[in-house]
């Protein structure tokens, strides 16, 4: 089969997991955790090295600093496949990281530095980089704000691109004006469960979903944690559970489920099997650190898939 070509777009971050933690030793105490481990991150990031491993090519774009930071990042992605030539550099702003501390029942708040990602514009990107791609995902609209971010996927839009969207802040109502005029030309919106219900203000999450596709999305796909994903549209629902894992460390799951949520899509995939596969991909991604994680591709994937039970 032919390999998509994809661009990614937007939020890119060095993840710095930290494992074991009970809790931060008071004053200038030390204290020994389990793990401490790398990765490559963020909404355009994540989604780029998964899509790479799932047998995509993959070109991403976005903002670094000219820190170590940034090496780090660009080579962490380059060793997983994925052209970085769209990474532009930004002098005087630090690369974005966060670092995470991963308790033992799975919980990972999280220390975040925006860095470079808030100064990232579309003048960095020349439009004709589209040219032979099959589907632009922009991870983290807000950041352009929404006409920008139109303007990027209309664009993708009219040279034949299918368009993806995943969000990287926490769902807000004004978050949701900020980037309401990319709704309209957005194939696939790929967010969290938590993200659609402050969005809209409502409980059920499908009427939230249903009240961003009367903002003019195609789709609607939330995941929904240990619960799987719902995928909705105007013509249909559709439940698709999690599978049965001993969980490691959640961060990336997100990314890793739009990852395989849109290699089923490019592939041919009707709506419920592409979920099911970006369901299986994040369960594989959880059952490590990061998106890295262990040695994985679209067979290994699938093979769990077809072994592994579901909730």
């Amino acid at each position: 089969m032919t390999r998509s070509k994809i661009a990614t777009l937007g939020v890119h971050v060095l993840d710095v997991h930290v494992l074991g933690i009970e809790s931060i030793p008071s004053g200038s105490e030390g204290a020994l955790v389990d793990t401490i481990a790398f990765s490559p991150a963020g909404t355009a990031g994540g989604t780029a090295v998964v899509l790479s491993r799932l047998g995509a090519d993959v070109r991403t774009f976005g903002a670094v600093g000219a820190d170590a930071i940034g090496r780090s990042l660009v080579a962490l992605l380059g060793e997983q496949g994925v052209d970085t030539g769209g990474l532009v550099v930004k002098t005087g702003v630090q690369t974005s990281s966060s670092v995470i501390p991963v308790r033992p029942n799975g919980d990972r708040p999280a220390w975040h530095c925006v860095g470079a990602n808030a100064r990232f514009e579309l003048s960095d990107f020349d439009f004709d980089a589209l040219d032979g791609v099959d589907h632009l995902h922009l991870g983290g609209p807000e950041f352009l704000g929404g006409q920008t971010a139109g303007q990027l996927l209309a664009e993708a839009r009219g040279r034949g691109l299918s368009t993806s969207m995943d969000i990287l802040a926490a769902g807000d109502p004004g978050t949701l004006e900020w980037i309401a005029e990319a709704l309209p030309h957005t194939d696939f919106l790929l967010p969290n469960d938590e993200q659609i219900r402050g969005f809209t203000g409502t409980d059920s999450l499908l009427e939230g979903a249903r009240a961003l596709l009367a903002r003019g999305v195609g789709c609607v796909a939330p995941t929904r944690g240990g619960h799987g994903a719902l995928v909705v549209t105007d013509q249909e629902v559709i439940e698709v559970p999690a599978y049965e894992i001993e969980v490691v460390d959640t961060t990336g799951c997100g990314d890793a489920f739009s990852a395989g949520f849109l290699t089923g899509h490019l592939r041919g995939l009707d709506l419920e099997a592409a979920a099911r596969l970006g369901c299986a991909v994040a369960a594989h991604v959880a059952q490590g650190i990061g998106t890295t994680a262990g040695v994985y591709d679209l067979t290994a994937v699938e093979a769990f898939a077809a072994s592994a039970a579901t909730r």
